[in-house]
């Protein structure tokens, strides 16, 4: 039987970039029916395994097969594991397969899940929302630090604009299509509000992820992170009402996420750190994850965990040290411990 080490560097030697999950999906279908799962996937490619005695809760542990697609290869590099997915989000997805089948006992069931396109539409989350009911507690394996709770996450709100303006000279005094883009993106940054931050929780803040075009047509790629209770609504009647002239288009809207301190799941994961000796650190970020996809669908006590540094997502040295997902897999553990005490 793999280690939990062993099975993270499998999964790491398997690319799986947004849309091409099925190789890893297979494998692990077979690793974890190996490991005492019941595993099986589902319509979009999800791989589904539930392990524990039944007859109690249902306890959801949700991470993504899919990476960014920027290869890099797995390799043991002394006492760290490097790879593509090594953070975001295979390390957090490999501990809990183990710390799930090292439980199998639970008083309920255990319901581990990789989820298929979260790196591009969250069409697995998405699935899995409107397909199933809502488990009676959910935790979303994304990188936060072994020792620390994530209780939510912004929103976002990603926004195509386009414009076209009559072929003319260089020297013809009216705006063309660049300029005019241009002045758009500046009048979205207006309308998000006086006050932007990418690092703050409780602020929008907008990046212009793409600007293609000429004189004649323009195209703007925006990716807008907005706090909780944001009215998205209002904020695109603004923007329709600056476009001069050009096309808006939301093209997806996913709403910011938020646990209280007090939730179940935030406190099970906290007792869990406390009990390996660290000081749990609840945290806020500002990407999103699959807490953002579900949330809209099922209510139900929820939080995000896992280990690994978020700061090497996506990025040419991701990797996570040997330590810390061991540590991880304890906390998780212990986090289902907690549980099968509290549900």
């Amino acid at each position: 039987m793999s280690t939990p080490v062993d099975l993270l560097h499998e999964m790491l030697a398997i690319p799986s970039p947004s849309g091409r999950e099925d190789e890893l999906a297979r494998f692990l279908e077979k690793a974890m029916d190996g490991l005492g799962f019941a595993a099986r996937r589902d319509e979009a490619g999800n791989v589904i395994g539930d392990i524990g005695a039944g007859n109690g809760p249902l306890v959801m542990l949700l991470s993504h097969l899919d990476t960014v697609d920027r290869p890099l290869p797995a390799r043991r590099d002394g006492d760290r594991l490097v790879g593509r997915g090594a953070v975001d989000a295979k390390g957090p997805l490999a501990a809990m397969i183990s710390a799930a089948a090292a439980r199998p006992s639970f008083p309920g069931t255990v319901r581990v899940v990789g989820a298929v396109e979260e790196e591009r539409l969250s069409r697995g989350g998405e699935h899995l929302a409107r397909t199933l009911p809502a488990p009676d507690a959910l935790l979303v394996g994304e990188p936060s630090g072994w020792s620390r709770v994530v209780l939510g996450y912004k929103g976002k709100i990603d926004i195509g604009y386009r414009v076209t303006r009559p072929a003319t000279h260089s020297t013809n005094p009216a705006a063309k299509a660049t300029e005019v883009a241009l002045a758009f993106w500046h009048d979205l940054l207006e309308a998000l509000g006086p006050e932007r931050d990418h690092g703050a929780f409780g602020l929008p803040a907008a990046t212009l992820r793409g600007m293609h075009g000429d004189a004649v047509e323009a195209r703007l790629d925006i990716d807008c992170r907005i706090p909780v209770g944001y009215d998205v609504a209002a904020f695109a009647e603004r923007l329709r009402g600056r476009a001069h002239g050009g096309d808006v288009t939301i093209v997806r809207d996913v709403p910011a996420v938020r646990s209280p301190r007090s939730d179940p799941m935030v406190r099970a994961v906290s007792a869990a750190i406390r009990r390996h000796g660290g000081e749990p650190r609840p945290t806020l970020k500002t990407g999103t994850s699959d807490m953002n996809t579900v949330a809209p669908h099922w209510t139900m006590p929820m939080a995000a965990y896992g280990p690994g540094d978020g700061s090497l997502d996506h990025g040419d040295d991701e990797h996570i040290t040997i330590a810390e997902f061991l540590k991880g897999v304890d906390v998780l553990t212990a986090t289902l411990d907690e549980l099968a005490a509290t549900l």
